[in-house]
């Protein structure tokens, strides 16, 4: 498994004490341009027993590895401030589990507008874990608020792995989010009551089945069923039931399995999105893979990227006025945006917001092998066009491509039938098809 090394550097640890939360941060990108230590927020949090627990939630998450559970590295949250919220996220070790809080029960000064990592560390959990009431409690996103430092006044530096295949779950969540459906809204009460009836073993499968205003669980799918592998990995929202005002549970058309659940809580919400297997991370998926494929991709989202400012919400139609583009070619660019970490996708708001995660534009193609294979045969010349049918030839022999269906003879269509994206060989079909039609008579 292929991977780089983030480095992260910090002014001092992130501490609460005397009822001020500063937030410690390292790197990242504002409308003002780059920092180091980026401050963008110094105020209150109106809502402070509620976000202190959605903030452990998203630590947990970060540091979690739900599946073959073992040490290992844990990746700080991320967080944007947007000007009317701050986004915190964060992506489990395993790559099947992405969490965020987004907090609005905000009151202070909003310094800037970006992205960048924020120190969780050990004592700061701690501290965390005794915030009670719902008093206020102030927070400053940046190193000027911090009230608790080092001794020695040195710099807190980390250094951990960022496997490609935990880089690329990040994009494949907001594409496969953004197909999802609202299937099932409860109160407070009710959703205490269903998700303390689900079991408490990490493993097997159940199916959250609407019944009524309720939600009841089945062994097998039905109308409008969202389906949850692995209940253990949405064991974060328990500690957050006591503020719970409502939950949302989300799911693609069909019987797929990836869901979202989504619990309200006083000015904020916390979003769990869960892969199809507790095995199966979300970079597998490949839904990103079709809107990758064109050529004109990559330069329209050099376009699109140029008009986002950290919105807390990216109106397609606005941005297809302001660049010229068609809301369908402005929808493929986000998705490039999205593999670079650019943008997120939010369900409750049906719509992307701007953040940028400090990953490399350039490494999109090596983000997605599949979509390098496929190119590489075009240029090789191993695709041969008959209308809607095509040949591709490959080492393990002859594959037969009907491009439009987007069904193939390998050992990989067979097994997944389009589920988790198009294979190889008909991404190469369909880029050398595409080609055609755009080479000038």
């Amino acid at each position: 498994m292929t991977q780089a090394v983030q480095a992260y550097a910090y002014a001092g640890p992130s501490a609460l004490a005397d009822g001020r939360l500063g937030l410690s941060t390292s790197g990242g990108t504002a409308l003002s341009g780059p920092h180091t230590h980026p401050r963008f927020f110094s105020g209150l949090l109106t809502q402070a027993a509620p976000a202190a627990a959605g903030l452990l939630a998203v630590a947990d998450v970060a540091m979690a590895r739900y599946h073959q559970p073992r040490p290992g590295w844990t990746r700080d949250p991320v967080v944007t401030c947007d000007g009317d919220r701050l986004r915190f996220e964060s992506f489990s070790a395993c790559g099947g589990v992405y969490a965020r809080l987004d907090v609005t029960a905000l009151d202070g000064e909003v310094l800037d507008r970006g992205t960048t990592n924020v120190d969780v560390n050990g004592p700061l959990r701690e501290s965390l874990r005794r915030v009670g009431g719902r008093d206020p409690l102030h927070l400053g996103v940046g190193p000027d608020e911090l009230t608790v430092t080092t001794l020695d006044g040195a710099v807190v530096e980390k250094k951990v792995p960022l496997p490609t295949r935990w880089l690329r779950g990040f994009a494949e969540v907001q594409v496969i989010a953004a197909g999802f459906d609202l299937r099932a809204e409860l109160n407070g009460p009710q959703a205490v009551r269903f998700l303390r009836s689900l079991p408490r073993g990490a493993r097997g499968t159940v199916w959250a089945v609407p019944a009524g205003r309720e939600l009841r669980l089945a062994a097998g799918p039905g109308r409008g069923a969202v389906c949850l592998s692995g209940p253990g990995r949405i064991a974060t929202l328990m500690p957050l039931l006591r503020f719970a005002k409502a939950l949302r549970v989300y799911g693609p058309a069909g019987d797929g399995q990836a869901a979202a659940w989504e619990l309200e809580l006083p000015g904020m919400r916390y979003t769990l999105a869960v892969s199809p297997e507790p095995w199966r991370g979300f970079s597998g998926e490949g839904q990103v893979l079709e809107d990758l494929a064109t050529d004109e991709a990559a330069a329209d989202a050099d376009l699109i990227g140029v008009l986002l400012n950290f919105e807390p919400a990216v109106e397609v139609g606005l941005l297809a006025d302001r660049s010229g583009l068609t809301p369908a070619r402005v929808r493929a660019a986000l998705t490039q945006l999205g593999t670079a970490g650019r943008v997120g996708y939010d369900l409750h708001e049906a719509s992307h917001f701007h953040r940028e995660l400090p990953y490399d534009r350039d490494q999109v193609a090596q983000l997605n092998p599949r979509l390098t294979a496929a190119r590489a045969l075009v240029e090789s010349g191993a695709v041969r066009l008959d209308g809607d049918l095509a040949e591709v030839t490959t080492s393990g022999g002859l594959r037969q491509v009907r491009v439009e269906a987007g069904s193939c003879t390998c050992p990989w269509w067979f097994d997944h039938r389009g589920s988790r994206g198009p294979c190889k060989h008909v991404l190469a079909a369909r880029i050398a098809a595409r080609a055609l039609v755009e080479t000038p008579v």
